[in-house]
């Protein structure tokens, strides 16, 4: 097998005729470049280039296999060229997985855009709440949102999200305004999944235990109760902000709002990003950021 050690170095000093110049083209020590051109003269058992102290010039052998060396080079300059120009074009099986509700309301319409934008990719979505095993399932990436647990993949965050504690002006009037963490017993808040609600007081994270007539796994049927005055709710973003904008439901507890929490990408920790899921993942970034 050909032995290709200093013949970058080679070239690079013949064209700079400089031994400084070539090292700093090539970001390496001179005397690593010296090193490396001596070797290859030792190997071919030729001298390569007349050095004085002033100046370096290729010999008579050195001009041949230089000419002979930059063909090579720009060959495989060429080949890395179109390389690169296949894989900014992504294509093949790209699989993806999310929570539900998420995934439809701003997972989905994004890798849609993106698919109309690279068409010759094949995406499968698969948007679930249960956790599912990315490497036995053969999963590019997966979306997780808030606090990670799993450090075994790793993680790109995305963007953030932020949660609201909201009530309908109905249940205000009716049940008023609760004024601290404490206050939150003394009314009926609908439970998601978790039985507790996470703030900030004081500098610092507080889970607090609530209770209420209503839980359910159903981000959109919790929200509906609290548009129709049934209790107060603790939900993201995504679920909750056109009825802020529009006045259905009003924002409680503003000042104990926890720090916004992450949305992540994860992939498997021992698994080479291929171009089509680094560009996606880029694409994602920017778009949520």
């Amino acid at each position: 097998m050909f032995n290709w050690e200093g013949v970058s170095e080679f070239v690079a000093v013949a064209e700079a005729e400089s031994f400084t110049k070539a090292a700093k083209r090539l970001g390496i020590s001179t005397a690593q470049v010296s090193r490396q051109v001596s070797a290859l003269e030792t190997r071919m058992a030729t001298k390569l280039f007349h050095r004085t102290t002033r100046k370096v010039s290729v010999t008579e052998v050195g001009r041949i296999y230089y000419q002979h060396c930059r063909q090579v080079l720009d060959g495989l300059e060429e080949a890395e060229r179109a390389i690169t120009n296949l894989q900014s074009t992504p294509r093949g099986l790209l699989k993806i997985t999310a929570p539900v509700t998420y995934g439809e309301r701003t997972l989905a319409p994004l890798v849609n855009d993106f698919i109309a934008k690279y068409p010759e990719l094949e995406v499968k979505v698969s948007l679930t709440n249960q956790k599912v095993d990315l490497i036995d399932e053969g999963y590019d990436l997966a979306i997780r949102l808030g606090q990670l647990e799993d450090s075994s993949m790793m993680a790109k965050r995305l963007g953030s999200r932020t949660q609201y504690v909201c009530a309908s002006p109905d249940y205000v009037s009716t049940s008023g305004i609760p004024h601290s963490l404490s206050e939150l017993e003394q009314h009926n808040c609908l439970q998601g999944t978790l039985d507790y609600w996470r703030f900030q007081e004081n500098g610092k994270t507080r889970n607090v235990r609530v209770k209420g007539n209503l839980s359910c796994n159903s981000g959109h049927a919790l929200v509906d109760a609290a548009i129709k005055g049934i209790g107060i709710i603790q939900l993201p973003d995504y679920y909750v902000l056109p009825y802020l904008e529009d006045g259905q439901l009003i924002p409680l507890l503003e000042q104990n709002r926890q720090p916004d929490e992450g949305i992540w990408a994860l992939y498997p920790h021992n698994r080479h990003l291929s171009p089509k899921v680094r560009m996606l993942l880029d694409y994602l970034s920017e778009a949520l950021n």
